[in-house]
This record gives structure tokens, C-alpha cells and sequence, in this order.
């Protein structure tokens, strides 16, 4: 008994701090982050937050330096989620070209959703970003490798250079009206990474163009 309690309790107290740090944080990350998107950036302070969370400033002071180090916090722990989500779309798929599309309209809505905002502007930037950014990336070419050794995307490109053509274009998706236009974009980038892209056909050219290639 006495082994059984020497072993249990250490890890339930471990356990139970733990679970309390996590909270801790996330009410602080959350705090922050609602402050900011509600009040601007001017209204996030370290006696703020911890007046909206209940912490003491003594403890926050424990935790994280200052704001700026509580919103990098946040924004990596959403830049986890969005992997985690990007991961689990792409397990979903079946076929390579299936799950670059999945994953590439789950990041098109991602940032569709998350419009420009003074928050966004302070964020990213800085080593964080730069980390993520290239994590993305890499996240994608890997997809881009898969589908074209199926012979589904063009080889003529590397695909280091097309996950760059697609990070690129999905900008585009923060200030699109809807979700069906974000759908059409990315239909507009899959259309450029196929094999064998289809033809544009003379009578969808305008007249101007149609006279051009009768005249070459």
C-alpha cells in the first residue's frame, strides 16, 4: 500500500499543476486575445488581463513577461490548432490529389475567415511567423511530392516553387465575399499545379484574343 501511494499521489499532484498551468494560460491567451479584437491593441495590459481573469498580476508576471509575449503565445497556440486541422483534413483523403485539395480549401477558409486586423498586423512578423510559415510550406510541398509522382500535378515546376505559387494566390481568400468564391479560387490554383491543364478553348477567348492567335 504504502508503494502503491508513494507512486499514485506524485503523479496526481504533477498532474493536477499541470492542468492547473494549462488553465492559467489559456485564460490568459484567450483574455488577451478578446481584449485586442474588441478594444484594439492599446487596451491589452498586464493589469487588464488580469483584472478579466481573476490572476493576480504576481502570477501573470510568472508566466509571461509581458503582453507582447502573451499574444505570441496565442498566436502559436493557433498556429497549432490550424496544423492540427490542416493534418486532420488531409487524413480524411484518399488519393494525393484529393488530399491537396482538401487541405488547400481548409487553409483558403482558414484565412477567409481571419480577416486583416491591427492584431494580425503585429503578429505577423518575427522569428514565430517565420517558423510557421516555413512549417506550412513544407506542409504542402509534401502534398505537391505525392501528387505529382502520381503524375496528378505538373513536374515542370518544383514543388517547392508551386507551394509558394499556392501560399501566394490562397491570399487572396482574406478578401473574398464568400466561401463559394473561396472554393472557386481554389479550383483557379488546382487548375494551374494539373499535369495537363485543359486547353482554353477559342470561342470562350475574347474576340481580341481569337484574332491574335488566328493571326500568329
Amino acid at each position: 500500500m504504502d508503494v502503491l501511494y508513494d507512486v499514485v499521489v506524485p503523479k496526481l499532484w504533477t498532474e493536477t499543476i499541470e492542468a492547473h498551468r494549462r488553465a492559467v494560460r489559456d485564460a490568459t491567451l484567450d483574455t488577451a486575445a478578446a481584449l485586442a479584437a474588441e478594444h484594439g491593441l492599446a487596451s491589452v495590459t498586464m493589469s487588464r488581463i488580469a483584472e478579466e481573469t481573476g490572476i493576480g498580476r504576481a502570477t501573470l508576471y510568472k508566466y509571461y513577461p509581458d503582453v507582447e509575449a502573451i499574444l505570441i503565445a496565442w498566436h502559436e497556440r493557433q498556429i497549432a490548432r490550424h496544423l492540427e486541422q490542416l493534418t486532420h483534413v488531409r487524413d480524411l483523403a484518399d488519393t494525393p490529389v484529393e488530399r491537396l485539395e482538401a487541405v488547400l480549401t481548409a487553409y483558403a477558409l482558414i484565412r477567409h475567415e481571419h480577416h486583416d486586423t491591427e492584431l494580425g498586423a503585429l503578429l505577423h512578423r518575427g522569428e514565430h511567423f517565420a517558423r510557421a510559415e516555413q512549417q506550412l510550406h513544407d506542409f504542402i510541398q509534401d502534398l505537391l511530392t505525392e501528387a505529382t509522382q502520381t503524375g496528378d500535378v505538373r513536374d515542370d515546376v518544383t514543388p517547392d516553387e508551386l507551394a509558394s505559387y499556392c501560399l501566394s494566390a490562397l491570399t487572396a481568400a482574406t478578401s473574398l465575399p464568400s466561401p463559394a468564391a473561396v472554393q472557386r479560387l481554389v479550383q483557379v490554383i488546382l487548375t494551374g499545379l494539373r499535369a495537363n491543364p485543359p486547353a482554353l478553348k477559342a470561342d470562350a477567348m475574347p474576340p481580341e484574343r481569337r484574332r491574335a492567335v488566328h493571326e500568329r
